[in-house]
Formats: structure tokens, sequence, C-alpha cells
């Protein structure tokens, strides 16, 4: 087979993928899963009880922000944080107690036990949490599972349940909006929401009658009955990815709903690429089930569907010039929505293929930590674990 015909080939087969992508994904592009759209308008006739479960590892500079923001919600039920200590080393413990003054009926503080075998940090501390809220002599109707990074608007916790309740949801969860400023974050954060849309179809996740189950950890309501029937947090102890762990054992219990929003979002800053580069290393290789063979076929995947295209419009043949030029077009008219929702010139739109390959090496670096033994370093934790040990 001549280069020109194998350019030919891949080009089209570029312009079908993404043909597919636009047409028969859910429509994952768009964007339209939103919090404000289709949002419930009559509030429950009776508002549940909530606890918040807060875990916090070196979040000194993070906590006073985002526990003031849970401490600030406008809910007219009843609502309680469980701030879980998880062995930090830098204050974390001192700025929640500081909060903890004015808000005693409110705001639990729990120092962490050692972190036990076969559990990731942040699942074994929102299992003492869990347990905490279950102590109470009356458990909650929800949990609200949040991370320490996460800052709330005022009314989002009463939009979420009164979305769980509308829908009869067991999960609710909400895509933070990530910080956006420094050029590393511009260059490289609204790509990864839309590769995490592509890769879950926000749509499909939120139809019971399909199997795509997916959450966004940094913010989940999720009904205590139904994660009690499910298991509880020790169903997914082992999980890097534990929020689409937990979607898909909730999901079958009942229906769970994600979506977009500006009402919550994501105080941790990226200045820097390597900052990114270390976030989507943690648990690429994890979402790769620890298999080699499923990189090489991310390899291969990603340089068909984003890299071949520029190059194959630069220098092939006519027909495969026209293909792959209408490819990168199709790539670009996906883009621009997720620009749009983070407020950012559409020129970066054509640049989607270069930011792929970024994302590639990000990809190929987890796999390569993960070998030499530090899969899963976060906050000074080497947490991946071999692919049987991940739920058990």
């Amino acid at each position: 087979m001549n280069a020109s015909l194998l350019a030919t080939i891949c080009a089209l087969l570029a312009l079908a993928v993404w043909t597919y992508l636009l047409f028969a994904r859910g429509g994952f592009w768009r964007c339209a899963q939103r919090d404000e759209r289709d949002a419930p308008r009559a509030d429950p006739s009776r508002w549940p009880t909530v606890v918040a479960v807060m875990p916090a590892r070196n979040e000194a500079d993070m906590i006073p922000r985002s526990l003031a923001s849970l401490l600030s919600q406008d809910y007219p039920g009843p609502f309680s944080v469980i701030l879980v200590d998880d062995n930090s080393d830098d204050g974390t413990l001192e700025a929640a107690r500081g909060l903890a003054a004015g808000a005693a009926d409110r705001l639990a503080i729990i120092e962490g036990a050692p972190l036990r075998a076969g559990w990731t940090g942040k699942l074994w501390a929102v299992a003492q949490g869990v347990a905490r809220a279950d102590a109470s002599s009356t458990p909650p109707d929800y949990l609200l599972l949040t991370d320490a990074d996460i800052g709330y608007g005022p009314d989002a916790l009463r939009g979420l349940v009164r979305r769980a309740e509308a829908g009869g949801l067991v999960l609710a969860s909400l895509m933070a909006k990530l910080r956006c400023v420094s050029l590393a974050e511009r260059a490289l954060i609204p790509a990864f929401i839309f590769f995490f849309q592509m890769l879950y179809p926000f749509a499909w996740v939120n139809r019971r009658d399909a199997r795509t189950a997916a959450a966004a950890g940094g913010c989940m309501l999720v009904r205590h009955e139904a994660l009690t029937k499910a298991g509880g947090i020790a169903s997914i102890r082992g999980a890097l990815i534990d929020d689409c762990a937990l979607a898909a054992r909730l999901k079958r219990q009942g229906p769970i709903w994600l979506g977009l929003t500006e009402r919550v979002h994501s105080l941790r800053p990226y200045p820097r690429f390597g900052d990114i580069r270390r976030m989507v290393a943690r648990s690429a290789y994890a979402q790769l089930r620890f298999s080699p063979w499923l990189v090489a076929a991310t390899i291969a995947g990603l340089t068909l569907a984003f890299l071949a295209a520029p190059s194959i419009a630069a220098f092939g043949s006519e027909i495969a010039r026209l293909a792959a030029a209408a490819a990168w077009m199709l790539m670009a008219i996906a883009f621009l929505p997720t620009l749009r929702l983070y407020r950012l010139s559409l020129l970066w739109a054509p640049t989607l293929p270069a930011i792929a390959a970024v994302y590639l090496g990000f990809t190929l670096d987890s796999a390569i930590q993960h070998v030499r033994g530090r899969g899963g370093l976060w906050k000074g934790r080497v947490q991946a674990l071999a692919e049987n040990e991940q739920i058990g």
C-alpha cells in the first residue's frame, strides 16, 4: 500500500470518526446538560436531611474558602458538615477548627485514622465521615460527597436536592467549573472537560435505560439508602477513579444525573503545565485498566482521531487533504461550545489536535509512573493498586 493511499484511508477514517462523534455520541460536545436547564421549579414537600462529607489532606489554603461556602448554603432543611482530616501536616486541621467556632452545631471535625491497607486515602477518609453520619440518631436522607477544593454558590445544594427529589435520583452530581486563568489552564482545562464528556456523554449518563454511568467527584449528592444498598464506600475502596466507580454501582439502584454548572467551582489553581500533567497522570492509566494493550489502542485511536487530520491536510494528496480538512473542521466545531463555556477565544478551537497530543503524553507518563511504582501519586501517597484490587 503506497503512502498516498494510506493517507487517504486515514483521512476518511478520521472524517468518519468525527461524523460519528458529532451526530451519534449523545451530543456530548454541545455542553447541553446543565443544572440551570430543565431544573425543577417546585420545592419538595419536605426538605430532606443532608450531611456533607469533606475529606481533606493538606488543604490548609483551600479549607477557609471551601468550607465557608458549604456552611453558607441557604438550604432550608437540616444540613451539617463532617470534615475528615486525612493525616494532614500543613495546618489543615487548625484551619478547619478556626471555622468551627461559629458553626459548632453544623460542623463536626474528625481526625482521620491512619490509612488502612487496600484503600485509597480519599475513600478511607470519606468512609470515616460516612460512618460518623451513620452513627447519628437520625441518619441523613442524602450525603453530599465533596472535595476540599470545591466552592459552592449559596443556592447550589438547594438546586441539587430539588432535582434529586423531583427525579427520584440516587445520585445527582455537578461537574465543578475548573479554574481557567493561567496559560496552562486556558490551553488544557477546557479540553479536560471536553474529553470527559466524550468518554461519558452526559445525556447517556442521565438516561435511565443507558448503561453509561459517571459522576464528578467534587460534588456528588448521594441518596443514603441507595449507597448502603450498593455496598457503601467500601465497595469502591481501592478505586482511583472513585466518582465513576460509585456512579456505576449506584445506577444499578436507580437513576443518576450529571451536569455542568456555574454554581460550583474548583478553587484549585493549576498555574503550570506540570501541575495539570500530575492531575491527569494520577488516574489516566487506571482509566485504561492498567492495560498496556489499552494504552497502545489509545495511542492509535488518538493519533487517528486527532493527529492525522492536520498532517494529512497539510501534506496529503487532493482527496486525502479534503477529507482531513473536513475532519479537522468538525473537530474544531465540536470544541466550540466548551470554549464558550469557559469564555475563551474561539481561536483555540483549531488547536485541539495539539492539545490532544499533550494529553496523550500525559497518559503515557501515567503508565510509566505506574511501572516505576509511583502510580496514583497524590499528596505524597502512591495509591495505584492492581486492577483486581480496585473494587472489592
